[in-house]
């Protein structure tokens, strides 16, 4: 079975392949044909000949990747993606943040790793829209978590207004 990932709220296969991110992987021999995900280290020495390939090319981002190495750059990628390695390392939140207001990135935000159903409504309030959950998750019944909350205190990417200022406008409206 192919792997899968989730995209636009719904679970679809995943044509994109990671490359370097097993200790065995390695990047510099001949990449597969098809969609690939490339380190930023592997783009930052390989860009010319990367951006000349006529196939899909995307970028995958460290935790302690800086954003601004490619924000001159994100026009090239069919995707970046954002790798969390454990659940416990919250650095990629911040760089999606980053690529959305920062570096104004409107293209495909994935997030990959080590991730569950949990984590995925916090994920898209941070501005990721495409999820690749660990292997022991199931996307098709992860996708209820992007309902679990109905209301949002505190402003982020997918909506900046924080409740109070919306309760505050809706107060003088209703006057």
């Amino acid at each position: 079975m192919p792997d899968r990932v989730i995209r636009g709220r719904k679970v679809e296969n995943d044509v994109w392949q990671v490359i370097g991110l097993a200790p065995h992987d390695d990047a510099a021999q001949p990449l597969p044909p098809g969609p690939v995900l490339v380190p930023l280290a592997f783009w930052m020495t390989h860009r010319d000949e990367l951006a000349a390939r006529r196939q899909p090319i995307g970028v995958w981002l460290a935790p302690d990747d800086d954003p601004a190495a490619i924000a001159d750059d994100l026009d090239r990628f069919s995707v970046v993606a954002v790798h969390f390695p454990k659940v416990g390392d919250g650095r990629g939140y911040s760089t999606a943040v980053l690529l959305r207001t920062r570096y104004g990135y409107r293209g495909e935000l994935r997030a990959f790793g080590d991730l569950g159903r949990d984590q995925l409504f916090f994920l898209a309030r941070c501005g990721f829209d495409s999820f690749k959950l660990a292997p022991h998750h199931d996307p098709e019944g992860a996708l209820a978590s992007f309902t679990d909350f109905t209301v949002r205190y505190q402003g982020s990417v997918d909506d900046p207004v924080p409740l109070f200022r919306k309760r505050a406008v809706a107060g003088r409206i209703s006057r």
